[in-house]
């Protein structure tokens, strides 16, 4: 079989499989942010029989992935301790997300941001930005 061939086939069968990911993933509509974004991602947690809403505050460090693996990257200071939590974006737990502030960053990862303590960890906001 030619080189050439085998990467249509190939490409073909790649169509097909995120055909049927569209079709078998529930979307979640979730308002558009970006990194350097301050958001409050509201998670349901279950405990036994028991079910809770716990809200996470931080800032968008980070999108990544496409489609049904597409997930995001929040980090928030717990006192003097950085918490990192990765979150799938189609994940059913997810009750809402709620902008907080728009951050104007130059990347689309900001992973700098881990190593920045006091003045220097301040995100500058995004002018007209309206909730």
């Amino acid at each position: 079989m030619h080189p050439r061939s085998i990467e249509r086939v190939k490409l073909s069968e790649m169509n097909v499989i995120k055909q049927i990911e569209q079709e078998l993933v529930a979307k979640n509509e979730l308002p558009a942010f970006n990194a350097g974004d301050t958001i409050i991602v509201s998670y349901r947690i279950v405990e036994g029989s028991k079910e809770r809403i716990q809200q996470f505050q931080g800032v968008v460090l980070q999108r990544r992935g496409a489609g049904a693996t597409e997930s995001f990257t929040i980090r928030k200071m717990s006192g003097n301790i950085g918490v990192e939590r990765i979150f799938p974006v189609n994940s059913p737990f997810i009750e809402s997300i709620t902008i907080v502030k728009k951050g104007a960053v130059r990347r689309a990862r900001i992973f700098y941001f881990r190593e920045r303590t006091g003045k220097s960890a301040r995100i500058r906001e995004k002018k007209n930005f309206s909730k």
